[in-house]
């Protein structure tokens, strides 16, 4: 399989990250939206939407979001449970990252980790950013008292979702001190089998 991507991108690391912890091997393809390459017509013929990361299986198809792309990969794994209250716990937490959590502590690091967004960090965005990022670190502290992974006991690709980008949420201008049970709990993401920092390809 190949996976397009950026190397410094949290949704893009995903992926990368599960396949590692699966032992799978795979193909990295550098795709950059800075650059344009997102954008050119032979990376639209695979991805209408113009961005990245995209899974390419090894018959030809196509599976675009990163959460989708977890999804697909974790299918008959630890990372995905059978039972359907389960899965509908993990797959919660996949849309709490992207409608609760990736919008701002993402954000708010894009505008810390690109010189070319450094315009949109008004003092302003930045504190709306901060007190949302805040609060979603908060929920995320709230489960992690009750249990040690995200959705239960074990680990699945809520972790996974969830750990890309609080794992830079210093970086972002967050205070992981302020959240100890969330600081724990990448500590043990980071001990799990076959896990790679972001910027290992």
């Amino acid at each position: 399989m190949r996976i397009y991507g950026m190397t410094d991108s949290g949704n893009c690391y995903k992926p990368r990250l599960l396949m590692a912890m699966l032992g799978r091997p795979f193909e990295h393809v550098e795709i950059n939206s800075r650059d344009g390459s997102t954008r050119t017509p032979e990376y639209l013929a695979k991805n209408a939407n113009g961005k990245v990361p995209l899974l390419e299986l090894d018959d030809g198809r196509f599976i675009a979001e990163s959460n989708a792309i977890l999804l697909y990969l974790a299918e008959g794994t630890a990372f995905l449970p059978e039972d359907a209250y389960d899965r509908a716990v993990v797959n919660q937490w996949l849309f709490f990252e992207q409608y609760s959590h990736e919008p701002y502590i993402a954000v708010r690091r894009s505008y810390v980790v690109y010189p070319e967004r450094a315009h949109l960090a008004t003092p302003e965005r930045m504190a709306s950013l901060l007190e949302s990022g805040n609060k979603a670190l908060g929920v995320m502290e709230a489960q992690l008292a009750r249990t040690p992974f995200l959705a239960g006991q074990k680990p699945s690709v809520a972790d996974i979702a969830l750990f890309a980008y609080t794992q830079d949420a210093e970086l972002a201008g967050y205070d992981l001190a302020a959240f100890p049970g969330v600081s724990a709990w990448l500590d043990r993401v980071k001990a799990l089998p076959g896990y790679q920092p972001m910027g290992k390809i």
